[in-house]
C-alpha cells in the first residue's frame, strides 16, 4: 500500500507519519510539508491514500484532494484536521474519511481499514519465481535490467529471505572465488543502482530495504513460490534442484531442500 501524507505543519505532519508505521508498519508511506512536491510525487507514483491536512497556507486540502483525484479517481482520500465544519465539502468529494485532531496510530487504522476503494495487496501483482528459470513479473510482465547481473543480485537477495545483506558479502556471492575486490564494489553499486531504478518504473521500488551498508528484501511486499514452500502453502522439496538452478551460489539452499525430500 502506497500512502502519502501531507500537512504544512512540521509536527502536525510528524505525528501522522509516526501513527502510520504503528498503524500499518509494512505500508510504503511518504510525507509531505509543500503539497505541490505531493502532486509531483504522485504523478510519478500513484498513491493508494492520502491523508490531509485541509488549512494549509499554499493550497487546502479540499483543492489539492481535486487535483489528487485528477491524478488517480480511486484514490482514497481521508482528512486529518482539527475543524469539524469542512465534513459537508469532505462529502461532495467523496472522501474515504474525515479524522479530528490528534491524529492516532487507532483512529489511522479504523479509516484504512473502511477504504472507499479497496487496495489491493502488492503481492497479487509482484511475483517472484524460484523454481525453474529465476524470473520476476509485476503485472503480469517480465522485468528486465540493464545489467543481466542485476537480475542475479535480485535472487541473492530472495535467498536471503528477508535478512540484509552487507555488500561484502554480496560480493562474495556475485562474484564467488573471482579476485578484484575493488572492481566489483564499484560493478556492485551500479548494480544496485541499477535494480533500484528499474523497480521503480514499475512502483515497486518499495520492496528493496536500504539501510547504511546493507540492502535486503521486503518479502510482504512479494509472491514468491519459495516462500510460499517454506510457510507450508506449496510443495516444492521434489523440486530441489530446479531452485535457482542457474546459479552456483544457491547450492546450499538446493541441498536444504533435497533434505526435506
Amino acid at each position: 500500500m502506497n500512502i502519502i501524507a501531507v500537512d504544512d505543519e512540521s509536527l502536525a505532519l510528524e505525528g501522522v507519519l509516526n501513527g502510520l508505521k504503528k498503524a500499518v508498519p509494512g505500508a510504503a508511506v511518504r510525507g509531505f510539508r509543500d503539497p505541490s512536491e505531493a502532486l509531483e510525487d504522485t504523478e510519478n507514483k500513484p498513491a493508494d491514500v492520502a491523508f490531509l491536512d485541509i488549512e494549509m497556507r499554499e493550497i487546502s486540502g479540499i483543492e489539492l484532494a481535486g487535483k489528487l483525484k485528477e491524478q488517480n479517481p480511486r484514490i482514497n482520500i481521508i482528512f486529518t484536521t482539527g475543524y469539524k465544519e469542512y465534513m459537508e465539502d469532505a462529502f461532495d468529494i467523496h472522501a474515504s474519511g474525515y479524522i479530528m485532531k490528534p491524529v492516532t496510530p487507532d483512529k489511522l487504522k479504523k479509516e484504512l481499514e473502511h477504504l472507499r476503494f479497496p487496495v489491493e495487496s502488492a503481492k497479487d501483482h509482484i511475483i517472484v519465481k524460484t523454481f525453474g528459470e529465476f524470473g520476476l513479473f509485476i503485472e503480469g510482465q517480465a522485468v528486465t535490467f540493464l545489467y543481466q547481473k542485476s537480475k542475479e543480485l535480485l535472487a541473492v537477495l530472495i535467498d536471503a529471505c528477508g535478512n540484509v545483506m552487507t555488500n561484502a558479502r554480496l560480493i562474495e556471492m556475485l562474484w564467488q572465488d573471482d579476485e578484484g575486490s575493488g572492481s566489483h564494489a564499484s560493478y556492485l553499486r551500479n548494480l544496485i543502482s541499477d535494480l533500484t531504478s528499474t523497480l521503480k518504473k514499475y512502483g515497486a521500488d518499495d520492496i528493496i530495504v536500504r539501510r547504511r551498508g546493507v540492502i535486503g528484501i521486503d518479502k510482504t511486499g512479494l509472491s514468491c513460490d519459495y516462500y510460499d514452500y517454506l510457510d507450508g502453502k506449496i510443495s516444492g522439496a521434489e523440486n530441489a534442484d530446479e531452485y535457482l538452478s542457474q546459479y552456483a551460489w544457491a547450492e546450499p539452499t538446493r541441498e536444504a531442500l533435497r533434505s526435506k525430500q
